[in-house]
C-alpha cells in the first residue's frame, strides 16, 4: 500500500515522494519517486554512515563541482548556462539535500529512454527496468528484441559520450570512483548514456572514496592491494586513474561485447575466488595481448585491429602499457579525441542484414566489413585527407585526420580549422558537405568562408568543387585553415 510522504529540503522547501513497502534498493540507497516521477528522493540504507564528510561531500557535489548548473548560479567553475545543459543530459546530478525525515538527496528522474518497456524483449519481462549496460554487452543481449540493440555507430557515439563525461568530472577536480556497467545506463537505439550514482564521487584530497567499485571495472591496483589497512600508504584507492581503467573496460564491452580481462586461463586452481582474483587484480592480463596470448579466446572474429589504429593504439595503452601501471593509461579526452577521428572512419556495410551495419574502414585496400565478413560493393571509395600547417613553417602541412566520405558526408568546423575541437562547446553547424551526382563526386561549401579551389579560386557558399582523385585544396584561407587532399578508389 503506497502513501504520500513529505521531504524538508535544506532550503526548507517541502516536496512529495510516494512510499511503497519495497523501494528500489541499492548498495547505498533506497528510492522512492515522486507523484509524477520527474525525481526520486533517496535515503541511506544505513543512516549511521551519513556523517559530517558524508555531508559536506554531498553539499560540495550539488554546489561547487556540479557541471550541471552554471558557476552563476553556485556550479562548476568555468560552466555557463550551454555548458550546464548539455551535462545535464549527461549526468544524473543530486539536484538537492533532504533534511527530513532524515538524510538524504533528491535526483532527476532518469529519461524514459533509459527504461526498457514492454515492447523491448519478448522472452523477459524487462517492463519498467533500467538500461544497465550489461543488458547489451554480455550474453544478455539474446534476451532482447533486435530494435533495443542499435548498431555498431550508435555504440561508438555512446563511447564517446562517456568519455566526455568522465574528461568533464575530471576538468572539475572530482573522480566517479565506483564507474561501472552498474553505473552507466545506455541506450543504444538512440546513442545516448547517462552516468549515476553522483553522490559517491571522490574530490581527491578532500574527500576520499566510500566504495572500492564493481567487480571488473576495479583497477587491478585496487582490488590488488584491497584487503591491506585503508592507512597502509600501499593500498591504492578508487579515483582519476581507476576511472580511466573501467572506462577503457566499458568502452571495450560497448564495441566488441566482451570484457577485455576475462579470457581462458586458469590464474589459480585452488579455488575459484583466487581465480577470479588473481585474474582481475594482481596478475590480470588482456586477452588481446601481442606480446602473451595465454589468455585468448581461441577465436576472436572481431579484434582491437578492426577498431582503427587510433582505437588499437588507445587500447593497448590501457591494457597493456597501463593494465598494472595507472600513469600509462589513456586520458579520457585522448578517448574523446580517438573516438572522433574513427568516427570519421566509419563506412556502412553493404550487407543490409549486418548486424553492426557500420564498420571502421581504415584501409582502403581492404575494404571488408570485419562484423559479417562483407565485401564493400561500393563503385568509389572517397578518403579526404585533413591536414593542418606546420606552426612557424609556412606552406608546410601533416596529417591529422581522415575522413570517409559517401553521398552527403558533412564536415563541419574541425575539419575545415586546425584549432576547433569537436567538445562540447563546438559549433556543429555543418560548413560543406559531400555529395555523388551523375557518378561525380563533390564537395558543396555550405557555410565556410575563404575556401579555395585547387585552382585558387574563391568557392563561395552553395558552390562546388569536384573531388578527383589528387585534387588538393584549401577547407579555409583563414590562419588555421585545413588542407584537404582527396583519394578516390
Amino acid at each position: 500500500m503506497s502513501r504520500i510522504g513529505e521531504a524538508v529540503l535544506a532550503s526548507g522547501k517541502k516536496i512529495p515522494y510516494v512510499i511503497t513497502d519495497n523501494p528500489p534498493r541499492g548498495g547505498m540507497k533506497y528510492t522512492y519517486f515522486s507523484p509524477d516521477k520527474s525525481y526520486v528522493v533517496q535515503f541511506f540504507n544505513d543512516p549511521k554512515r551519513v556523517d559530517f564528510n558524508m555531508r559536506s561531500r554531498i553539499e560540495a557535489i550539488i554546489g561547487k563541482y556540479n557541471p550541471t548548473i552554471p558557476e552563476s548560479a553556485g556550479g562548476a567553475v568555468g560552466n555557463d548556462e550551454r555548458l550546464a545543459a548539455y551535462f545535464e543530459k549527461r549526468f544524473c546530478w543530486p539536484t538537492d539535500i533532504v533534511i527530513s525525515p532524515e538524510f538524504g538527496l533528491v535526483s532527476p528522474s532518469y529519461p524514459s529512454d533509459f527504461f526498457f518497456d514492454s515492447r523491448s524483449s519478448q522472452l523477459l519481462d524487462l517492463d519498467g527496468k533500467d538500461k544497465k549496460s550489461n543488458w547489451f554487452t554480455s550474453s544478455n543481449r539474446r534476451f532482447l528484441n533486435k530494435s533495443e540493440l542499435g548498431d555498431f555507430r550508435s555504440m561508438l557515439q555512446m563511447s564517446l559520450l562517456l568519455s566526455r563525461s568522465i574528461r568533464r568530472l575530471h576538468q572539475a577536480g572530482l573522480a566517479h570512483s565506483d564507474l561501472s556497467n552498474n553505473n552507466v545506463l545506455i541506450d543504444p537505439k538512440s546513442g545516448n548514456c547517462v552516468v549515476i550514482d553522483i553522490d559517491s564521487l571522490v574530490v581527491p584530497g578532500l574527500y576520499p572514496p566510500e566504495v572500492a567499485g564493481t567487480r571488473g571495472y576495479i583497477a587491478p591496483e585496487v582490488l590488488a592491494t584491497m584487503e591491506l589497512d585503508r592507512s597502509d600508504p600501499r593500498r591504492k584507492i578508487p579515483g582519476s586513474t581507476t576511472d580511466l581503467h573501467a572506462l577503457a573496460v566499458l568502452i571495450y564491452e560497448y564495441l566488441l561485447f566482451r570484457h577485455p580481462l576475462m579470457g581462458p586461463k586458469i590464474f589459480s586452481s585452488a579455488s575459484a575466488e583466487e581465480d577470479d582474483f588473481l585474474a582481475l587484480g594482481p596478475q590480470a592480463l588482456f586477452i588481446e595481448n601481442p606480446y602473451d596470448t595465454s589468455n585468448r579466446p581461441s577465436s576472436l572474429k572481431v579484434t582491437i585491429k578492426d577498431l582503427g589504429p587510433m582505437l588499437e593504439r588507445l587500447f593497448i595503452r590501457a591494457f597493456v602499457d597501463g593494465l598494472h601501471d595507472p600513469s600509462m593509461r589513456p586520458s579520457a579526452m585522448e578517448w574523446e579525441k580517438g573516438i572522433t577521428e574513427t568516427w570519421d572512419l566509419l563506412h556502412r556495410c553493404s550487407n543490409p542484414s549486418c548486424d553492426a551495419r557500420w564498420f571502421v574502414l581504415y584501409d582502403v585496400n581492404s575494404p571488408i566489413c570485419p562484423f559479417c565478413g562483407t565485401k564493400i560493393t561500393d563503385k568509389n571509395i572517397v578518403r579526404l585527407s585533413i591536414n593542418s600547417e606546420v606552426r612557424g613553417h609556412s606552406g608546410q602541412w601533416r596529417k591529422t585526420s581522415e575522413v570517409d566520405a559517401s553521398n552527403n558526408t558533412p564536415l563541419f568546423k574541425w575539419h575545415t580549422h586546425s584549432n576547433i575541437f569537436p567538445d562540447e562547446k563546438a559549433d556543429t553547424a555543418m560548413q560543406a558537405y559531400v555529395c555523388c551526382h551523375d557518378g561525380e563526386w563533390f564537395l558543396i561549401n555550405s557555410g565556410t568562408s575563404g575556401m579555395r579551389s585547387p585552382q585558387g579560386n574563391l568557392v563561395p557558399s552553395g558552390q562546388a568543387i569536384r573531388l578527383r582523385d589528387g585534387t588538393v585544396f584549401r577547407a579555409s584561407e583563414d590562419d588555421r585553415g585545413t588542407l584537404i587532399r582527396v583519394t578516390v578508389i
